[in-house]
């Protein structure tokens, strides 16, 4: 590919999501992503004490999600999961991760849509943990019983599940097409484990969600407009 081309397909790929993105950031500067800062900063506070020997406890109280625990207190649970940095990932990338994906989402669908999708997609995988140990090993999408004492906490299948919904609206096919090969990659070869696993449910609860939208979107608008589900195409 030549290199005017390459630069076209870049451009057609992510030009209408980074001019929206610039533009917002230009505008209202850090105002346009409050819910991402403040989901930073609650992130890094709970990693904070849950790394004192007083504070461990308190937050694996309010955040922590273990499959083998009772389905109410594991829905209780989940919101404040995705703000618990797991213990075994530095907690760098998770900040990270929300700061830039949070961010995103937060300027290109709103406060409301990026925390729907958010929960959607930490809600898969804690729901897909309790499905996935009572199928078993035996069975390509099952898991040990051991995993039902796993903590599973942080944004990463938030992070994953936003990324899908944002590529998917403004047509970055390439891109939402290379997120879900990755996790697919990921399981297959690299983290075959629950966490893993639980991305798969979230790109799989998100697709649906996005095929969902779709349909709707031109149910609502038979002429063929570019117009879904309440979204306006940047194309």
């Amino acid at each position: 590919m030549t290199e005017p081309a390459l630069r076209r397909a870049v451009r057609a790929e992510w030009g209408p999501l980074l001019r929206t993105v610039r533009s917002a950031l230009a505008k209202r500067k850090l105002r346009a992503i409050p819910v991402t800062l403040a989901a930073v900063l609650l992130t890094l506070v709970f990693q904070i004490v849950q790394n004192q020997p007083w504070g461990y406890r308190p937050i694996q109280n309010i955040g922590s999600v273990q499959a083998g625990e009772h389905l109410w207190l594991a829905l209780l649970r989940t919101p404040l999961s995705l703000f618990v940095p797991a213990l075994d990932l530095p907690v760098w990338g998770a900040l990270a991760q929300l700061l830039l994906v949070f961010g995103i989402a937060e300027i290109c669908l709103g406060r409301r849509q990026m925390l729907a999708v958010a929960y959607l997609a930490t809600l898969a995988g804690t729901m897909y943990a309790r499905l996935g140990i009572w199928l078993g090993p035996g069975t390509p999408v099952g898991l040990p019983p051991t995993d039902a004492y796993v903590v599973d906490t942080g944004p990463s299948a938030a992070v994953v599940g936003l990324a899908l919904v944002v590529t998917w609206r403004y047509r970055a096919w390439f891109t939402c097409a290379a997120v879900v090969v990755a996790m697919v990659v990921e399981v297959l070869f690299i983290k075959n484990n629950l966490a893993g696993k639980e991305h798969i449910a979230a790109v799989a609860a998100v697709l649906v969600l996005c095929a969902v939208w779709e349909i709707a979107g031109r149910r609502r608008k038979p002429g063929g407009g570019r117009h879904v589900s309440g979204w306006e195409h940047p194309r």
